[in-house]
């Protein structure tokens, strides 16, 4: 059993009176961060996503628990997921990555003023972590290395 989400197949009525089908998934929110540890370096996490069967470089995220709030998720994926604390976050945006068949939310935020609070990160999950520029980030983007879409909005969000 399932608990992360439920996928469903609806009988809906079409805008022109016919019947139809639609895959609708129920899925958590989530929330990510962009981990500045200067106004041009960020840390990213790498670790293997089994969909996709290797290894991403991404921002650090996961799902908001029950109760939790998405601003306290991204403060506790921080610190499971690179062992620092930022001491100020601030909303980038929130949207729906699969809006045609997923009712899922995700929360973007960017991180400021990094503590090193724990030098133990989740190796149940996380490979490594990494420093890399903005600048590097945007041409790993452009060569395909990157291939994590919050990662790519919230970078974009960022530079507006």
């Amino acid at each position: 059993m399932c608990n992360h989400f439920s996928a469903h197949l609806d009988e809906v009525s079409l805008r022109n009176g016919e019947r139809g089908e639609r895959i609708r998934i129920d899925h958590p929110e989530a929330a990510g961060i962009i981990p500045f540890v200067t106004d041009d370096e960020i840390i990213m996490v790498k670790q293997f996503r089994y969909a996709l069967g290797r290894t991403t470089l991404e921002i650090p995220a996961g799902k908001v628990d029950p109760g939790e709030s998405p601003e306290d998720c991204a403060k506790r994926e921080l610190i499971e997921e690179t062992g620092y604390e930022a001491e100020t976050l601030e909303l980038i945006c929130t949207y729906a990555p699969a809006i045609g068949y997923s009712n899922e939310m995700i929360h973007l935020y960017a991180g400021r003023n990094l503590k090193k609070v724990n030098e133990k990160i989740d190796e149940r999950e996380i490979d490594s972590i990494e420093q890399v520029t903005v600048h590097k980030l945007r041409e790993m983007i452009k060569k395909g290395l990157i291939l994590d879409g919050k990662t790519f909005i919230a970078l974009s969000m960022m530079e507006r």
